[in-house]
């Protein structure tokens, strides 16, 4: 390591949370900013003898730090494996070149196979900023990205990542594009496909702009942060797993990239497929069933829009390997009751323990799905899969199963709801028309889901539902008195929440 140009410093743990970005705070009259002129929102190197980070600098005018004294962040000091008085050497980063074709890609250019691969490498490596992430993730987002495109990027993120290996011809999988509360299918699926004697390595996201996904729901009821080691003891003994895809950084250029779009709220289709398929690659998996919901309120609007989806997605997946297939399904209201982690476990459970009161919804739509990965196996023939997924799953293996591979991934836990309640009546009778998701969804979120999982909305106004004046419409769950007044205010301030005439 050349020393002649770097500058020692000695670490200062600050205790701030930046989240998933380096930050480096440095005295502005330290001789470090003076001789280099480093400047706030500067990008520095930051050197350890064993390792080296990319970290963004903010500038200090305040006595928190001594003369030769460094503040580095939560993350880079994690990052760096420091500890408060070790020495640190700053130097002055080369630009970036892969930055040229995202300015390119921001004013409207095509970019090629070549300029994804430096963009995305440039992106794990450390060397974008989450303001240079987020100018990448807002100049491919809308309809900003070419089929070729969607392709190149998908490629570059899996040559970033790692992939599993595994040693059969079929790897089921499943995935749900998002957009209408609820819908937590992927854990009822999952244990029926594994009862069924085959193999689903389920890795799943967080939540990016709903009150929950995949990852929140099933970290209330089992430890999901698993190596690939793990995964692949728990497949190999149970033929499915439950699995935080952001733990084994699978595709790490896509949590990089998810963390800024979910503080952007954006989701943006050609990112949306290539983070989808590049984590499928990385899973192993040969065969995926994709759900797409279309609503007015969903994030799929027309069913125009779902047939260009799944023309991406058929596309892109034969381009890098996948046998995909497209599930077009209704999104005009929640499905299941509950909207948060813990609400949408109590679903769940209800559904593979064959409860009464399960939802019936969330069951038929997990059937559905199931029942198109059997037959993708190739072991079940057309017009009997379904029935197969039914008797799997009313049989109790479903549950069993699903049981097993909590078991084997550290147990079992029983969610439990948040301990404060409000009940939204109905102020008049009638009939339920429509159903707004995204504000629903809205009222999940200010009550503290998905941040905090046992909070969000169990939802009792289906659509057709004959509601009389006083009954139940929905209630709301938060942890604390300023939440749930948070999502109280919000539900008073809005109008076509709920038609009901």
């Amino acid at each position: 390591m050349d020393n002649t140009k770097q500058h020692t410093l000695r670490v200062k743990d600050l205790g701030i949370d930046t989240y998933h970005e380096n930050i480096i705070f440095i005295r502005a009259d330290s001789f470090v900013c003076i001789s280099e002129g480093f400047k706030a929102l500067t990008r520095v190197i930051v050197n350890t003898a064993e390792n080296r980070i990319i970290a963004t600098l903010n500038v200090v005018k305040s006595n928190i730090l001594t003369e030769g004294e460094v503040g580095l962040s939560i993350e880079a000091i994690k990052s760096l494996k420091v500890r408060e008085g070790d020495i640190i050497y700053v130097s002055h980063l080369h630009p970036i070149e892969s930055l040229s074709s995202v300015r390119a890609k921001i004013f409207g250019k095509e970019l090629n196979t070549g300029a994804y691969n430096e963009i995305i490498k440039d992106v794990v490596a450390g060397h974008y900023s989450n303001i240079e992430i987020a100018a990448f993730v807002t100049a491919c987002a809308g309809d900003n990205l070419t089929v070729s495109e969607m392709i190149s990027l998908t490629k570059a993120m899996i040559e970033t990542g790692k992939t599993i290996q595994w040693n059969k011809s079929i790897i089921l999988d499943k995935h749900c594009v998002g957009g209408i509360p609820g819908n937590r299918t992927t854990p009822i699926v999952v244990s029926i496909i594994a009862a069924a004697g085959l193999t689903i390595p389920k890795t799943s996201s967080r939540a990016i702009t709903s009150p929950a996904g995949t990852a929140d729901t099933m970290e209330t009821m089992t430890n999901i942060d698993l190596s690939i080691e793990e995964i692949k003891r728990v497949v190999d003994k149970e033929g499915g797993c439950f699995a935080w895809g952001g733990a084994v950084k699978l595709s790490p250029a896509d949590d990089l990239l998810i963390a800024v779009e979910k503080a952007l709220e954006i989701d943006s289709e050609g990112q949306m497929i290539a983070s989808v398929l590049s984590k499928k690659v990385a899973a192993g998996s040969t065969h995926v069933v994709i759900d797409i919901p279309v609503g007015p309120t969903a994030k799929v609007r027309s069913h125009e829009e779902a047939l260009k989806l799944q023309y991406y997605f058929i596309a892109v997946g034969e381009a890098i390997g996948i046998h995909t297939e497209i599930i077009i399904t209704d999104g005009t209201q929640p499905v299941g009751k509950g909207i948060g982690p813990v609400l949408e476990a109590l679903d769940v459970l209800a559904v593979l323990q064959n409860k009464p009161e399960a939802p019936q919804d969330l069951k038929d739509r997990a059937i559905i799905i199931a029942a198109s990965l059997l037959r993708l196996s190739g072991k079940y023939a057309a017009g009997t899969e379904v029935n197969a997924a039914e008797k799997i799953l009313e049989s109790g293996a479903a549950y069993k199963k699903f049981m097993a591979i909590c078991s084997a991934q550290n147990g079992f836990k029983e969610p439990i709801p948040a301990k404060h309640r409000f009940d939204v009546l109905a102020d008049r009778e009638g009939t339920v028309k429509s159903i707004d998701n995204r504000k629903l969804a809205r009222i999940a979120k200010l009550a503290g889901a998905p941040k905090v999982p046992s909070a969000g909305v169990l939802f009792n106004a289906p659509l057709g539902k004959q509601i009389k004046k006083g009954d139940l419409i929905f209630s709301i769950y938060a942890e604390s008195t300023g939440e749930l007044e948070y999502a109280k205010e919000y539900l008073n301030s809005l109008t076509g929440l709920i038609e009901i005439n």
